[in-house]
Protein backbone atom coordinates (compact mmCIF):
# COMPACT_ATOMS: atom_id res chain seq x y z
CA UNK A 1 0.00 0.00 0.00
CA UNK A 2 2.68 2.46 1.02
CA UNK A 3 4.63 1.74 -2.18
CA UNK A 4 1.54 2.39 -4.31
CA UNK A 5 0.90 5.64 -2.48
CA UNK A 6 4.48 6.74 -2.98
CA UNK A 7 4.22 5.95 -6.69
CA UNK A 8 0.98 7.87 -7.00
CA UNK A 9 2.49 10.77 -5.07
CA UNK A 10 5.58 10.79 -7.27
CA UNK A 11 3.44 10.61 -10.41
CA UNK A 12 1.24 13.43 -9.15
CA UNK A 13 4.28 15.56 -8.35
CA UNK A 14 5.70 14.97 -11.83
CA UNK A 15 2.34 15.94 -13.33
CA UNK A 16 2.36 19.22 -11.39
CA UNK A 17 5.96 19.94 -12.33
CA UNK A 18 5.24 19.21 -15.98
CA UNK A 19 2.12 21.36 -15.93
CA UNK A 20 4.01 24.21 -14.23
CA UNK A 21 6.90 24.08 -16.72
CA UNK A 22 4.56 23.90 -19.72
CA UNK A 23 2.46 26.79 -18.45
CA UNK A 24 5.61 28.80 -17.68
CA UNK A 25 6.93 28.41 -21.23
CA UNK A 26 3.61 29.56 -22.69
CA UNK A 27 3.46 32.53 -20.31
CA UNK A 28 7.02 33.53 -21.26
CA UNK A 29 6.00 33.70 -24.92
CA UNK A 30 2.92 35.71 -24.02
CA UNK A 31 5.01 38.00 -21.80
CA UNK A 32 7.45 38.66 -24.65
CA UNK A 33 4.62 39.74 -26.93
CA UNK A 34 3.15 41.96 -24.20
CA UNK A 35 6.60 43.42 -23.62
CA UNK A 36 6.96 44.34 -27.29
CA UNK A 37 3.44 45.81 -27.37
CA UNK A 38 4.06 48.08 -24.37
CA UNK A 39 7.63 48.89 -25.43
CA UNK A 40 6.40 49.83 -28.91
CA UNK A 41 3.84 52.17 -27.35
CA UNK A 42 6.52 53.87 -25.24
CA UNK A 43 8.87 53.97 -28.22
CA UNK A 44 6.19 55.72 -30.30
CA UNK A 45 5.75 58.33 -27.56
CA UNK A 46 9.53 58.76 -27.30
CA UNK A 47 9.96 59.21 -31.07
CA UNK A 48 7.03 61.62 -31.41
CA UNK A 49 8.23 63.76 -28.51
CA UNK A 50 11.69 64.09 -30.07
CA UNK A 51 10.50 65.48 -33.40
CA UNK A 52 11.68 69.10 -33.60
CA UNK A 53 9.18 71.84 -34.38
CA UNK A 54 11.11 75.11 -35.01
CA UNK A 55 9.59 78.58 -34.69
CA UNK A 56 11.71 81.29 -36.38
CA UNK A 57 11.51 84.66 -34.63
CA UNK A 58 11.66 88.05 -36.33
CA UNK A 59 14.69 90.26 -35.63
CA UNK A 60 12.29 93.01 -34.53
CA UNK A 61 11.23 91.04 -31.46
CA UNK A 62 13.22 91.85 -28.31
CA UNK A 63 14.83 89.02 -26.37
CA UNK A 64 12.74 89.75 -23.28
CA UNK A 65 9.58 89.39 -25.38
CA UNK A 66 10.92 86.17 -26.88
CA UNK A 67 11.48 84.71 -23.40
CA UNK A 68 7.94 85.73 -22.42
CA UNK A 69 6.62 84.04 -25.54
CA UNK A 70 8.63 80.93 -24.66
CA UNK A 71 6.99 80.80 -21.21
CA UNK A 72 3.58 81.00 -22.87
CA UNK A 73 4.51 78.08 -25.09
CA UNK A 74 5.72 76.05 -22.10
CA UNK A 75 2.27 76.48 -20.53
CA UNK A 76 0.46 75.27 -23.67
CA UNK A 77 -1.03 71.74 -23.40
CA UNK A 78 0.56 70.59 -26.67
CA UNK A 79 4.15 71.49 -25.67
CA UNK A 80 6.45 68.96 -24.03
CA UNK A 81 9.50 71.24 -23.83
CA UNK A 82 11.06 74.25 -25.54
CA UNK A 83 14.58 75.53 -26.16
CA UNK A 84 15.43 79.11 -27.09
CA UNK A 85 18.28 79.52 -29.59
CA UNK A 86 19.53 83.08 -29.97
CA UNK A 87 21.04 84.53 -33.16
CA UNK A 88 24.54 84.31 -31.68
CA UNK A 89 24.03 80.69 -30.60
CA UNK A 90 22.65 79.76 -34.04
CA UNK A 91 25.69 81.34 -35.71
CA UNK A 92 28.07 79.49 -33.39
CA UNK A 93 26.39 76.12 -34.04
CA UNK A 94 26.42 76.61 -37.81
CA UNK A 95 30.04 77.77 -37.76
CA UNK A 96 31.02 74.58 -35.93
CA UNK A 97 28.98 72.46 -38.32
CA UNK A 98 30.26 74.17 -41.53
CA UNK A 99 33.81 74.76 -40.38
CA UNK A 100 33.65 78.42 -41.45
CA UNK A 101 32.01 81.60 -40.14
CA UNK A 102 29.32 82.91 -42.56
CA UNK A 103 29.36 86.32 -40.82
CA UNK A 104 33.00 86.92 -41.88
CA UNK A 105 32.27 87.11 -45.62
CA UNK A 106 28.62 88.29 -45.40
CA UNK A 107 29.36 91.04 -42.93
CA UNK A 108 26.35 90.20 -40.77
CA UNK A 109 24.74 87.31 -38.92
CA UNK A 110 22.37 85.66 -41.43
CA UNK A 111 20.61 83.49 -38.86
CA UNK A 112 17.52 84.32 -36.84
CA UNK A 113 16.57 83.49 -33.28
CA UNK A 114 14.30 80.50 -32.91
CA UNK A 115 12.41 78.42 -30.38
CA UNK A 116 12.63 74.66 -30.82
CA UNK A 117 9.53 72.88 -29.61
CA UNK A 118 9.05 69.25 -28.72
CA UNK A 119 5.36 68.41 -28.81
CA UNK A 120 3.46 66.04 -26.55
CA UNK A 121 3.00 62.75 -28.39
CA UNK A 122 -0.79 63.18 -28.77
CA UNK A 123 -0.21 66.35 -30.81
CA UNK A 124 2.66 65.05 -32.94
CA UNK A 125 0.58 64.52 -36.07
CA UNK A 126 -0.03 66.55 -39.22
CA UNK A 127 -3.59 67.62 -38.33
CA UNK A 128 -2.72 68.94 -34.86
CA UNK A 129 0.46 70.62 -36.10
CA UNK A 130 -1.49 72.38 -38.87
CA UNK A 131 -3.87 73.85 -36.28
CA UNK A 132 -0.96 74.88 -34.03
CA UNK A 133 0.88 76.40 -36.98
CA UNK A 134 -2.17 78.39 -38.05
CA UNK A 135 -2.63 79.80 -34.54
CA UNK A 136 1.06 80.72 -34.17
CA UNK A 137 1.30 82.51 -37.52
CA UNK A 138 -1.20 85.06 -36.29
CA UNK A 139 1.72 86.48 -34.31
CA UNK A 140 3.42 88.95 -36.67
CA UNK A 141 6.79 88.42 -34.96
CA UNK A 142 6.97 84.83 -36.16
CA UNK A 143 8.74 84.57 -39.53
CA UNK A 144 8.16 80.93 -40.25
CA UNK A 145 7.48 77.53 -38.70
CA UNK A 146 9.62 74.61 -39.82
CA UNK A 147 8.94 70.91 -39.34
CA UNK A 148 9.41 67.72 -41.32
CA UNK A 149 5.87 66.76 -42.26
CA UNK A 150 6.94 63.73 -44.30
CA UNK A 151 8.92 62.39 -41.35
CA UNK A 152 5.98 62.88 -38.98
CA UNK A 153 3.59 61.12 -41.36
CA UNK A 154 6.08 58.27 -41.88
CA UNK A 155 6.61 57.80 -38.14
CA UNK A 156 2.87 57.76 -37.40
CA UNK A 157 2.12 55.33 -40.25
CA UNK A 158 4.87 52.93 -39.19
CA UNK A 159 3.83 53.08 -35.54
CA UNK A 160 0.22 52.38 -36.48
CA UNK A 161 1.17 49.39 -38.63
CA UNK A 162 3.53 47.94 -36.03
CA UNK A 163 0.90 48.33 -33.29
CA UNK A 164 -1.72 46.50 -35.37
CA UNK A 165 0.69 43.64 -36.09
CA UNK A 166 1.67 43.29 -32.44
CA UNK A 167 -1.93 43.40 -31.23
CA UNK A 168 -2.89 40.76 -33.78
CA UNK A 169 0.05 38.62 -32.69
CA UNK A 170 -0.95 39.05 -29.03
CA UNK A 171 -4.51 37.94 -29.80
CA UNK A 172 -3.33 34.91 -31.78
CA UNK A 173 -0.84 33.92 -29.09
CA UNK A 174 -3.57 34.20 -26.44
CA UNK A 175 -5.66 31.63 -28.33
CA UNK A 176 -2.64 29.35 -28.80
CA UNK A 177 -1.78 29.74 -25.10
CA UNK A 178 -5.28 28.70 -24.12
CA UNK A 179 -5.09 25.61 -26.33
CA UNK A 180 -1.66 24.53 -25.06
CA UNK A 181 -2.43 25.09 -21.37
CA UNK A 182 -5.83 23.44 -21.78
CA UNK A 183 -4.21 20.30 -23.24
CA UNK A 184 -1.63 20.20 -20.45
CA UNK A 185 -4.26 20.52 -17.71
CA UNK A 186 -6.57 18.04 -19.41
CA UNK A 187 -3.80 15.42 -19.27
CA UNK A 188 -3.23 15.98 -15.55
CA UNK A 189 -6.96 15.68 -14.82
CA UNK A 190 -7.23 12.68 -17.16
CA UNK A 191 -4.89 10.77 -14.83
CA UNK A 192 -7.39 11.40 -12.01
CA UNK A 193 -10.57 10.55 -13.93
CA UNK A 194 -11.24 7.39 -11.90
CA UNK A 195 -10.79 9.31 -8.65
CA UNK A 196 -13.35 11.83 -9.89
CA UNK A 197 -15.75 9.00 -10.78
CA UNK A 198 -15.26 7.35 -7.36
CA UNK A 199 -16.12 10.62 -5.63
CA UNK A 200 -19.29 10.80 -7.72
CA UNK A 201 -20.23 7.26 -6.64
CA UNK A 202 -19.94 8.09 -2.94
CA UNK A 203 -22.33 11.02 -3.39
CA UNK A 204 -20.00 14.04 -3.61
CA UNK A 205 -21.52 16.93 -5.52
CA UNK A 206 -19.78 18.51 -8.49
CA UNK A 207 -18.76 21.64 -6.63
CA UNK A 208 -17.04 19.59 -3.92
CA UNK A 209 -15.22 17.48 -6.54
CA UNK A 210 -14.10 20.49 -8.57
CA UNK A 211 -12.83 22.55 -5.64
CA UNK A 212 -9.45 20.84 -4.97
CA UNK A 213 -8.64 20.58 -8.67
CA UNK A 214 -9.46 24.22 -9.33
CA UNK A 215 -7.47 25.38 -6.30
CA UNK A 216 -4.52 23.20 -7.27
CA UNK A 217 -4.39 24.44 -10.86
CA UNK A 218 -4.85 28.08 -9.84
CA UNK A 219 -1.76 27.71 -7.68
CA UNK A 220 0.02 26.03 -10.58
CA UNK A 221 -0.87 29.03 -12.76
CA UNK A 222 0.35 31.39 -10.04
CA UNK A 223 3.73 29.67 -9.63
CA UNK A 224 4.12 29.42 -13.41
CA UNK A 225 3.40 33.17 -13.68
CA UNK A 226 5.95 34.00 -10.97
CA UNK A 227 8.55 31.77 -12.64
CA UNK A 228 7.85 33.37 -16.03
CA UNK A 229 8.20 36.84 -14.44
CA UNK A 230 11.56 35.91 -12.94
CA UNK A 231 12.91 34.61 -16.25
CA UNK A 232 11.62 37.61 -18.23
CA UNK A 233 12.85 40.01 -15.54
CA UNK A 234 16.35 38.52 -15.71
CA UNK A 235 16.38 38.85 -19.52
CA UNK A 236 15.16 42.46 -19.40
CA UNK A 237 17.70 43.31 -16.67
CA UNK A 238 20.49 41.99 -18.89
CA UNK A 239 19.11 43.99 -21.83
CA UNK A 240 19.06 47.21 -19.79
CA UNK A 241 22.58 46.59 -18.55
CA UNK A 242 23.71 46.06 -22.13
CA UNK A 243 21.88 49.17 -23.45
CA UNK A 244 21.18 51.69 -20.61
CA UNK A 245 19.40 54.13 -22.97
CA UNK A 246 16.48 51.70 -23.12
CA UNK A 247 15.51 52.87 -19.60
CA UNK A 248 13.55 55.67 -21.31
CA UNK A 249 11.43 53.10 -23.14
CA UNK A 250 11.37 50.16 -20.71
CA UNK A 251 10.02 51.78 -17.54
CA UNK A 252 9.29 50.16 -14.14
CA UNK A 253 5.58 50.80 -14.79
CA UNK A 254 5.68 48.65 -17.92
CA UNK A 255 7.50 45.84 -16.10
CA UNK A 256 5.01 45.95 -13.23
CA UNK A 257 2.00 45.85 -15.56
CA UNK A 258 3.42 42.98 -17.63
CA UNK A 259 4.37 41.02 -14.51
CA UNK A 260 0.89 41.42 -13.04
CA UNK A 261 -0.83 40.47 -16.31
CA UNK A 262 1.27 37.31 -16.66
CA UNK A 263 0.43 36.11 -13.14
CA UNK A 264 -3.26 36.95 -13.46
CA UNK A 265 -3.45 35.37 -16.91
CA UNK A 266 -1.70 32.23 -15.66
CA UNK A 267 -4.13 31.86 -12.76
CA UNK A 268 -7.23 32.70 -14.79
CA UNK A 269 -6.50 30.50 -17.78
CA UNK A 270 -5.46 27.59 -15.53
CA UNK A 271 -8.72 27.94 -13.61
CA UNK A 272 -10.82 28.08 -16.78
CA UNK A 273 -9.07 25.11 -18.42
CA UNK A 274 -9.34 23.03 -15.23
CA UNK A 275 -13.04 23.92 -14.90
CA UNK A 276 -13.76 22.86 -18.49
CA UNK A 277 -11.76 19.62 -18.24
CA UNK A 278 -13.25 18.55 -14.88
CA UNK A 279 -16.79 19.14 -16.11
CA UNK A 280 -16.01 17.00 -19.14
CA UNK A 281 -15.05 14.05 -16.94
CA UNK A 282 -17.90 14.66 -14.50
CA UNK A 283 -20.41 14.24 -17.32
CA UNK A 284 -18.92 10.92 -18.46
CA UNK A 285 -20.39 7.56 -17.64
CA UNK A 286 -18.20 4.81 -16.20
CA UNK A 287 -17.87 2.92 -19.50
CA UNK A 288 -16.74 6.07 -21.31
CA UNK A 289 -13.78 6.47 -18.95
CA UNK A 290 -12.13 3.39 -20.47
CA UNK A 291 -12.68 4.44 -24.07
CA UNK A 292 -10.86 7.78 -23.93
Amino acid sequence: MSKNRRRRGAGFSMQRITATISTTMVLILLGLVLFFVFAAQNLSVYVREHIIFSVLISDDMKEADILTFQKQLDAAPYVKSTEYISKAQALKEQTEAMGTDPAEFLGYNPFTASIEIRLNSDYANSDSIAIIESAMKKNTNIQDILYQQELIDLVNDNIRNISLVLLGLAGLLTLISFALINNTIRLTIYANRFTIHTMKLVGANWRFIRRPFLRRHMWTGFFAGVLADIILGACIYWLLEFEPELHQIITPEILGIIGGIIILFGMLISYMCAYISINRFLRMRENDLYSI
